[in-house]
């Protein structure tokens, strides 16, 4: 859609946490021509003053979208989280203010899948300990307590669209891969499913977590699971900082329960590049330490930058909401002739019916209509008569209940 009611050099949109460039340079392409773009993150209150003129917003996975944040967002359309995870937006309050939320929950996959084989051959062949010694000029060139991953168990904690791909790439290693879900899940190749996380950790020679930040999933690896893993085996952690009590886990590794470990996430992340840091997992033999860059190579950051900002776009341009965390999802096609609307209201009996009869009362066709509800709002996209549009959204902002209305084009 090459025109829209608002002028798109009017449209303000705020990139935040270096957003790739490819999501910047698809907006420009598309007539947008004010954007602003944020190195790091902004706190609460520099959010509040930044966000009041904004009509799409771009974070990643450190920015907060509270509550009081939305609250000053007065012409916030569209959120999209240029990252595999929203639990940073108050998806609720958003829902509530008919703010769209986007993100790209598969680009980073294969990036995340790739590093934590990486880093399964690099602990189960004790590198980490070798690299420093070497580093310190000492020579440790022995082969005990170092393993191949062939014929070895991969455990896998989370069987979605990162765990089965590990699956996939620890079976070519020659590996044996075991997982466990609180969803049945179809296994991928030879994989098995195990029915308890304790089967699972003792029969695996390494742990991967790949599990959602949850109240169910809050130090889900803690003392009393730890004590039910195989003797030296390893535990990987790509997922969530909360998921893994990490001070129990270094207790582990003392007793020699645990061999080794390598941690990408934690519970407390700075929030920016040089930033000190500390977390119990440091100074601690065969052990790799990242800073939450599992999903951070060149090719998952330019898939997630067009996968969102596509998003964004079609939302913004045409009203599909497809992939949305907040709008009720509507995918459909631009009818010729039309100007297109959309209100967006509080789920409640009777709002379509008053929308309808206002619109007939007032002699307005109807050319083509949309309705999706979630449990909160209702969303309903309607085409109708050019000559008649202006007439008819002001009309829908009169609708009781109405959250948002918008001419689209």
């Amino acid at each position: 859609m090459k025109h829209t009611s608002y002028p798109k050099d009017k449209i303000k949109i705020l990139l935040l946490e270096n957003i790739s460039e490819t999501a910047a340079g698809l907006l420009r392409d598309s007539g947008y021509t004010e954007i602003r773009r944020v190195n790091g993150a902004l706190n609460e209150e520099q959010l509040i003053d930044e966000i009041r003129d904004v009509h799409l917003l771009g974070i990643r996975s450190k920015t907060q979208i509270t509550k009081a944040v939305l609250e000053n967002a007065n012409k916030l359309r569209a959120i999209g989280c240029f990252c595999i995870g929203v639990n940073q937006v108050d998806l609720k309050a958003a829902t509530q203010m008919g703010v769209a939320v986007f993100n790209a929950p598969y680009s980073n996959t294969r990036s995340v899948a790739e590093l934590v084989i990486g880093a399964s051959i690099m602990l189960i062949r004790r590198i980490p300990d070798k690299n420093r010694a070497a580093h310190d000029g000492v020579w440790m060139k022995e082969a005990k307590g170092s393993y191949e991953l062939r014929g070895k168990t991969m455990g896998i904690i989370g069987y979605g669209n990162i765990g089965s791909q590990v699956s996939v790439l620890a079976e070519s290693f020659g590996m044996k891969v075991i997982f466990h879900d609180i969803v049945t899940k179809l296994p991928l190749g030879n994989a098995e499913s195990k029915r308890t996380l304790k089967d699972l950790v003792s029969l695996s020679d390494i742990i991967t977590l790949h599990v959602p930040e949850t109240a169910s999933t809050h130090n889900l690896i803690n003392k009393n699971i730890l004590r039910h893993f195989k003797k030296g085996s390893i535990l990987l952690n790509y997922a969530r900082g909360e998921v893994v009590d990490l001070e129990s886990l270094r207790k582990a590794m003392d007793e020699g329960i645990v061999s080794g470990a390598g941690i990408d996430v934690f519970p407390w992340e700075p929030e920016k590049n040089g930033d000190r840091f500390k977390t119990p997992m440091q100074d601690m033999p065969n052990v790799l330490l990242t800073p939450h860059i599992g999903g951070s190579t060149e090719e998952a950051q330019m898939n997630i930058g067009q996968d969102v900002s596509h998003k964004l776009l079609h939302y913004l341009e045409m009203g599909i909401s497809t992939g949305s965390h907040t709008i009720p999802s509507l995918s459909l096609p631009p009818q010729e002739g039309t100007h297109r609307i959309l209100h967006i209201h509080r789920n409640v009996p009777g709002v379509l019916s008053d929308i309808n009869t206002r619109l007939s009362d007032n002699k307005i066709n109807i050319l083509a209509q949309y309705l999706k509800t979630n449990e909160e709002i209702g969303y309903v996209v309607l085409d109708i008569d050019k000559n008649l549009s202006t007439d008819a959204a002001r009309l829908l902002k009169d609708v009781r209940e109405t959250i948002k209305v918008r001419l689209l084009y």
